[in-house]
């Protein structure tokens, strides 16, 4: 039986495990789907070793940028923003060749189209962690330009409190990069003036897991249309699949 599985921690309410066993039982295939828990990257490598018929891995928070120390390849796009999801395990002659791949950049980058049609708002992009990179790559593919929010001001991005009326009033689309409000801390979001937000915002939500965040909620109340999470992770799962399957 072939084996695929997924790295991260914590894992508890991970998306993977659910969205590909119910693949594999919809679609009659032969494989299972494994979560390895793992409290540092390091481990990875028993993983690989112990477990003969992995022949694919997802990679989420924490290590999404750590795992590419034991790669063996990176495709190219990866490599530039300097994150990976998603791992193809190659086994021939007793060699074992890992490469990683960013399908997040394909996901938000196909469910963003459908959420915005035509439209080219400005965006601002809350938070700088691994899910944010492959959202920027996503939006320079589509020529929209945006600017990076941070917890604190460092060179490529401004903070939240540099968030003026005139800041958001000029980009209007919101997307949250960040874990905040994130079940079971469904009560966190960005720290945004959500007055500031109008009818003609569209907040988009990295969060899959409550449907309606926080951060979603609050833009409703202003009008605004919202988009979580979910699209974009079918989206990469069944990209992450091609590629492992190759």
């Amino acid at each position: 039986m072939k084996t695929y599985g997924i790295i991260g921690n914590p894992l508890g309410h991970s998306f993977s495990k659910q969205y590909f066993t119910e693949k594999f039982q919809t679609e009659k295939i032969d494989a299972q789907f494994l979560n390895f828990e793992i409290p540092k990257i390091e481990e990875i490598q028993d993983i690989i070793k112990n477990n003969p018929t992995l022949k694919g891995l997802c990679v989420t928070i924490p290590y999404k940028e750590e795992v590419m120390t034991y790669l063996d390849e990176i495709d190219p796009l990866a490599k530039e923003i300097g994150a990976v999801n998603s791992i193809q395990i190659r086994r021939k002659g007793g060699q074992i060749h890992l490469k990683g791949y960013n399908t997040d950049i394909y996901g938000f980058g196909e469910s963003l189209s459908d959420f915005i049609k035509e439209e080219k708002p400005k965006a601002l992009i809350l938070g700088t962690g691994g899910a944010s990179k492959a959202v920027a790559t996503a939006l320079k593919n589509q020529s929209i330009d945006f600017i990076s929010v941070s917890r604190k001001q460092i060179e490529s991005s401004i903070s939240y409190q540099d968030l003026s009326k005139d800041i958001i009033s000029k980009h209007k689309l919101i997307i949250n990069c960040t874990p905040l409000g994130t079940f079971p801390k469904t009560d966190t979001c960005p720290d945004l003036n959500y007055n500031l937000i109008s009818q003609d915002h569209f907040l988009y939500d990295l969060v899959y897991n409550p449907s309606t965040t926080l951060f979603m909620s609050k833009g409703i109340e202003q009008g605004s249309k919202t988009h979580n999470g979910l699209k974009m992770l079918h989206l990469q799962a069944e990209k992450s699949w091609e590629i492992w399957n190759e």
